[in-house]
């Protein structure tokens, strides 16, 4: 299947709609994903990436039916890993030296993945491909926008991206493309929303009593604020860190186990700390029946993760009783009217 993107530029990828887990099992994916290749046919013939290993065959097979694979002239790799050059391998065992345009950081991470040594041709900012017919690729380096070898490539005359913005995953940016730039400067600099997320893990339901305290404290000190209570065990990991990289301020709740806290709890944190969001308040919560560590380890762990830490947190010994959820209730309160 081939859908048409401008003049003379295809659509040659593959739809995953089963895809529910991505990066192994870190990212969520809901509603499926693409793999989005592009096959461009101007005097020189242009693919631009290729799918996921599990399809590459499929890739090769389907490609084969749109253009004699002997007729590519330049193969382009804006990114290597391998949901993007999966069919690489497969494609050249039939087409082996046919030149591969990438970054310098491509090609080390393109023969890292598959131990192959094929034309290699890496290309930095500035660099142009002529395609015929008055049209040119241009390549930018965009590195650690996703990872160091990532970059783009700009084909003039039908202003692919400045028309239209050609994605290797998902939409295609046809209707106002630079909305997603804009999305994107936004959310890059220090985003907030009047949101306050409270996340916890809870043994026999003590701290989960006292972040719903905290969390009705927060309503009666301030409506406005949007309040989201996410139970960690419960919850799909990459919603709760949208939610977080929503908000103004984070509350953090564990009870201590084994000097500890619990492990769904430290696998957030720790998720949380490689984002490197700014311009976030937290503290922490939850309660223990003997020796009490979860408090500190949470907000020294806040601490490094980049958080700006509000207080020494609230912790409460054994199940809530009056006095302690009173003092979740004010807790919550006073964290409502922080700015």
């Amino acid at each position: 299947m081939n859908i048409k993107v401008k003049n003379n530029v295809y659509w040659v990828g593959k739809i995953d709609w089963e895809l529910r887990r991505f990066h192994g099992n870190e990212y969520s994916t809901h509603h499926g994903s693409s793999y989005n290749s592009y096959l461009i046919r101007e005097e020189k013939n242009v693919l631009i990436e290729t799918v996921w290993m599990p399809f590459a065959k499929e890739f090769v097979d389907n490609l084969a039916k749109e253009i004699d694979l002997n007729k590519i002239d330049y193969i382009i790799t804006n990114h290597a890993e391998i949901d993007h050059s999966g069919a690489l391998p497969e494609l050249m065992k039939y087409i082996p030296d046919t030149p591969i345009y990438c970054t310098s950081n491509g090609i080390k991470s393109i023969k890292g993945h598959y131990h192959e040594d094929w034309n290699f041709n890496p290309v930095k900012t500035g660099d142009k491909l002529p395609l015929g017919n008055g049209k040119e690729l241009i390549f930018v380096e965009m590195k650690m926008l996703h990872w160091p070898d990532s970059m783009a490539c700009y084909l003039t005359e039908d202003n692919i991206p400045i028309d239209i913005i050609a994605t290797s995953h998902g939409v295609i940016w046809r209707k106002n493309p630079t909305q997603i730039v804009e999305k994107y400067l936004s959310w890059a600099n220090a985003y907030q929303e009047n949101q306050i997320t409270i996340i916890y893990d809870t043994m026999w339901d003590g701290t989960k009593i006292m972040a719903e305290n905290i969390a009705k404290g927060i309503h009666e000190a301030d409506e406005k604020i949007n309040v989201k209570l996410f139970n960690l065990s419960k919850s799909d990991k990459n919603d709760v860190i949208t939610e977080i990289f929503k908000s103004k301020i984070m509350l953090i709740g564990s009870p201590t186990i084994n000097h500890g806290i619990l492990t769904s709890v430290a696998g957030i944190i720790e998720e949380i700390k490689g984002l490197g969001l700014k311009n976030k308040k937290a503290a922490a919560f939850g309660c223990y029946g003997w020796s009490g560590e979860s408090i500190k380890i949470l907000t020294e762990q806040l601490d490094k993760s980049g958080f700006s830490i509000i207080n020494e947190g609230i912790r409460v010994m054994w199940n809530p009783d009056k006095e302690s959820l009173e003092r979740c209730l004010d807790f919550g309160k006073k964290i409502a009217v922080i700015k």
